[in-house]
């Protein structure tokens, strides 16, 4: 690990600053991510500004009903906060299901967000990745690529995002907060992370120097039925193969709402828009479900290992859609 500066600002206008007079700088929050990267020397920034000291760390509830997590407030307790379990229940499992309890206890709302990916060719300084050294080719197009994109890839990566927390928030509609030198603002976590293109190196839609402050739970969804479901090559913790959440609520024998979004398919949290299109409105049954379903995955474009993504992506929305659906009453 190389040399670097370091600074512990105590406000958003000093670590803003800070991060600015230092080029190359890094925020740093757990370092669950960027110190496992700088070790491996895929990330050498010259000056770290540690943001744990911000206040950034609490769960508060707005007046309209919403919730806002702070960037620094911790997995653990993000996932355990009474409120986030009743009115979230989809966000405290995709929590619960990421990791580690110790890495939980480390890893922060804001540094999840963020996390690179864990394609070992991303990780490994001989091997050919576009998104860590652009214009070096994308080692996984032609290697072993079991664990990657089946949605969305392009020449250039085929690398997935690993955050389940991610997942969740986008299926429920939630918010990122940012804040810099030009301001504060806001945008849809299903829009915050960007699918490779012709710039893989680019993972998000952040602005340079600016900071993720947290992350709003809207109301609309507060309380709506949800849940998360992940398949995983170890039971313990592990990366998602795929996973799905899903947020449904019925009125009069339809379906009024839906949020679906996909984990371990692409690039970024895929949010199904095609499905959820198919669904609104219509009666909650298998049949629909499936026609859904298929409509989304149809433009999925597996490789030669990860075929298996498509239909175990399949099977676990519409698992979790038929769980979220009442059972019909017996006469």
């Amino acid at each position: 690990m190389n040399g670097f500066g370091y600074l512990r600002p105590t406000t958003l206008q000093e670590a803003a600053e800070a991060y600015a007079a230092h080029p190359g700088a890094r925020y740093l929050a757990g370092g669950t991510n960027l110190v496992d990267l700088m070790k491996l020397g895929v990330e050498q920034p010259a000056f770290l500004v540690d943001v744990g000291a911000l206040p950034l760390d609490g769960i508060e509830e707005l007046p309209n009903g919403s919730l806002r997590a702070g960037a620094t407030v911790r997995n653990s307790d993000l996932a355990a906060d009474p409120r986030v379990r009743d009115r979230y229940p989809a966000l405290s499992q995709a929590l619960l299901a990421g990791a580690s309890g110790q890495l939980r206890n480390a890893a922060t709302t804001g540094g999840n967000l963020l996390q690179r990916t864990r394609c070992p060719y991303f990780q490994a300084l001989d091997k050919p990745c576009n998104k860590r050294d652009p214009g070096s080719g994308c080692g996984a197009l032609e290697g072993v690529h079991r664990d990657h994109a089946v949605l969305g890839w392009s020449e250039r990566c085929i690398a997935t995002h690993p955050s389940d927390m991610a997942v969740a928030l986008a299926a429920l509609d939630a918010e990122v907060e940012l804040h810099g030198t030009g301001g504060t603002r806001s945008m849809p976590v299903a829009d915050f992370h960007r699918l490779p293109g012709e710039h893989p190196e680019r993972d998000t839609e952040i602005r340079p120097g600016e900071i993720v402050t947290g992350v709003l739970l809207p109301a609309a969804t507060a309380g709506m039925p949800s849940a998360y479901r992940k398949a995983r090559d170890r039971a313990s913790y592990a990366f998602a193969l795929a996973s799905v959440a899903v947020v449904l609520r019925l009125a009069d024998g339809a379906i009024e709402h839906v949020g679906l979004a996909f984990g371990g398919l692409a690039h970024k949290p895929w949010r199904a828009r095609r499905a959820e299109e198919a669904l609104r409105g219509a009666a909650p049954t298998p049949a629909a479900f499936e026609r859904a379903v298929d409509l989304e995955l149809a433009a999925a474009r597996p490789l030669e290992e990860n075929a298996y993504k498509v239909p175990l992506a399949r099977n676990l929305a519409l698992d979790v859609l038929g769980r979220l659906t009442p059972a019909p009453a017996v006469a």
